[in-house]
């Protein structure tokens, strides 16, 4: 398998034609339904989602749990929604769960972030990361009606004035990409923070917040309805298919912000090698099969997979880029 998808693979990729990229790490690999022999669920497995049901990551969590039901025969997995304190609440409850392989977790920029802004009682390192399987892009949305034409609009407001913008979870993607534009512009956005993807929706749509950050899974719908118009994708370089390609990076707007989040799996911390790796074992084989194929388009997502050494090493880097924006030290 090789290396990383380029960014306009994944541009091109996200308007319908997708390219698969894995980058499996030492613990991964394997093939076959059966994950082979040694350890194996030995009761229900539950996939937690720490936001509330409707937003990217439970999405996420779903897709997940049904694939791993579809490529382990006999695996039973329910999702949980474990809402709360931008997902502190279910990534501690993944913590008191140590040493349980039958819990896993839908895992994002958050589960890196949190301790580095919040006094939690956990860092990513408490837990076992299992796998990496995409990296996911956010936009800038304004309802239909919005006076803010343009990413510049929105900017030249945020000086005149107060413009408030929906982010899911304090430290989530959208208030990173928050951060960085504020950083670049010297402007001040006034956030309202939500537990999930969803709520931000219901919230635009009905006149609470002028401006949003959302993924393109959480708003695509809203996108063809008509009822909101994205200014921007914080991305590199612009989408090339599909409805998307019109909109224009927030380079091309004049403020250089482009962060994705990873969007993965992890598992409760002190789980052993083998039950590691009958996960990774389970995730690598669900990435082949068509309905990952289907998750990954559907959802305007960066097909990436990293499992074992590799996520970690990107989890660490991953880790330092957020200090650095967000402040702060991961003590």
């Amino acid at each position: 398998m090789g290396g990383g998808m380029t960014r306009r693979e994944f541009l091109a990729a996200s308007g319908g034609a997708l390219v698969g990229a894995f980058v499996v790490g030492g613990c991964g690999g394997g093939a076959g339904g059966g994950g082979g022999s040694g350890w194996e669920p030995e009761r229900n497995v539950v996939m937690i989602v720490p936001f509330e049901p409707g937003g990217g990551s439970d999405i996420l969590g779903r897709a997940m749990a049904a694939g791993l039901e579809e490529v382990r025969e006999g695996v039973n997995v329910s999702v949980e929604n474990r809402a709360g304190g931008s997902g502190a609440v279910g990534y501690s409850y993944l913590l008191e769960q140590r040493g349980d392989p039958h819990f896993l977790l839908a895992s994002e920029t958050a589960g890196v972030a949190l301790p580095i802004t919040t006094e939690t009682p956990f860092r990513w390192t408490d837990f076992t990361p299992v796998i990496q399987i995409a990296e996911d892009a956010t936009l800038l949305i304004v309802r239909r009606g919005s006076d803010h034409r343009s990413l510049r609009d929105v900017i030249d407001a945020a000086r005149e004035g107060r413009v408030t913008v929906g982010v899911a979870g304090a430290t989530g993607l959208d208030t990173i990409v928050t951060s960085l534009m504020e950083e670049q512009t010297g402007v001040k956005f006034e956030r309202v923070v939500f537990e999930s993807g969803g709520e931000i929706v219901a919230a635009l749509l009905g006149g609470d917040i002028e401006i949003a950050s959302l993924n393109p899974s959480e708003v695509i719908g809203q996108l063809e309805a008509g009822e909101m118009r994205a200014l921007a994708v914080f991305a590199d370089e612009r989408y090339e298919r599909g409805m998307l390609a019109e909109i224009p990076t927030a380079k091309e707007e004049g403020v250089d912000v482009s962060f994705t989040q990873y969007r993965g799996a992890f598992a409760a911390g002190g789980i052993t090698p083998e039950q590691r790796r009958y996960w990774e074992r389970a995730f690598v084989d669900w990435t082949e099969r068509q309905s990952y194929e289907k998750y990954i388009r559907d959802n305007y997502l960066i097909s990436v997979v990293r499992t074992g050494e590799e996520f970690e090493s990107y989890l660490r880097d991953y880790e330092r880029t957020l200090e650095k924006v967000l402040g702060g030290s991961s003590s």
